[in-house]
């Protein structure tokens, strides 16, 4: 068993110009799983392969002391956006409005969205946003597929609008950094729920006034008691529900009960594990990044089984350790 880096530190990490070359040399790195920060019209972002869980979970640990909070997709164009999310007549009215620009919408999945379930932190919906930066678009197109980007920082520091603040953070982190000079916006995109009732989930660089002149109606506010610390995320920048087994979830197993399913981590063997109604083990190796990006998909895959209960094997606090166990812990609150 090899010991747990938390990031994967002493990366060459370049710095190329805006322009053809550079978008072709992101669109390379991004397909081979690696990370690229570039601008987009708000913020400079972190991307990776939106369909990639390992490359996501690599993300998660460049930023540093990460939750599994929903990402957003970025996508080149409309016709992308809705292969991968479905559209009502309201969101399809933002979207004709507003986009490219600095508002994200979530909206339902589609049947075969790709986006990887750690990206939407295991949700039903998708997060999804066309930036208005030719680098970006650029990039996107010569990719052909969707991007996750969270703004390209340590987690917790100001959020980025020049490629240098982003080198000052990530260098040795990330792959490659695209210079497109200073972002225009430099705040956020602003999230807009397209629920039953169209919700502000954050506000950022696209005022509530206009979307709301669009719509024809005020937005609704999230319930508060998703804006607590203890709720879980309904979208990026904000807390609320995520998905949870059907199954009751027991942490820190040390034995497998007849009739509980197994979510193992490491190469030790719990007594009772032979007559397991499924094991699956999040990384035999006890590597947290791949921890990481198997999480939600086992624990669907488990709970297809309508086990009795899910045991889960103790998984160390530290690392992306913190956010796996952050997860696992709302998922065994009794419902």
């Amino acid at each position: 068993m090899r010991n747990f880096i938390p990031v994967k530190t002493g990366l060459e990490t370049s710095i190329l110009p805006a322009g053809q070359a550079g978008a072709e040399a992101a669109a390379r790195i991004l397909a081979a799983g690696g990370l690229v920060a570039f601008p987009t019209e708000t913020v400079y972002g972190l991307g990776a392969d939106a369909t990639n869980a390992t490359a996501i979970a690599h993300l998660y640990a460049a930023k540093g002391r990460p939750a599994f909070n929903p990402l957003i997709a970025h996508v080149a164009d409309l016709a992308a956006a809705r292969r991968i999310g479905r559209f009502d007549a309201r969101a399809l009215r933002l979207a004709e409005a507003f986009w490219p620009g600095p508002l994200t919408l979530v909206v339902p999945k589609t049947n075969d969205c790709p986006v990887a379930d750690l990206a939407t932190a295991g949700l039903d919906t998708v997060a999804i946003r066309i930036p208005a930066h030719p680098v970006a678009e650029a990039i996107l197109r010569a990719f052909g597929g969707a991007v996750v980007a969270p703004s390209a920082n340590i987690s917790g520091h100001v959020s980025p609008t020049l490629a240098a603040h982003v080198e000052s953070d990530l260098a040795g982190r990330i792959d490659l950094i695209i210079d497109g000079g200073p972002v225009a916006v430099g705040v956020e995109s602003t999230i807009v729920g397209c629920f039953e009732a169209p919700m502000l989930l954050r506000p950022g660089g696209l005022s509530r006034e206009r979307i709301e002149a669009v719509l024809g109606m005020p937005l609704g506010r999230p319930p508060v008691e998703t804006e607590s610390h203890d709720s879980q995320p309904l979208a990026p920048g904000m807390m609320a529900s995520h998905y949870a087994p059907h199954a009751t979830v027991r942490l820190g197993a040390q034995d497998v009960a007849p009739g509980e399913a197994l979510l193992a981590f490491g190469p030790d063997r719990l007594p009772g594990q032979e007559a397991a109604a499924a094991v699956m083990n999040l990384s035999p190796a006890a590597d947290l990044d791949e921890a990481a990006a198997n999480l939600f998909g086992y624990l669907r895959a488990l709970d297809a089984r309508a086990p009795r209960a899910i045991a889960v094997m103790a998984i160390p606090e530290e690392g992306l350790g913190e956010a796996i166990n952050d997860r696992l812990r709302r998922a065994a609150v009794a419902r």
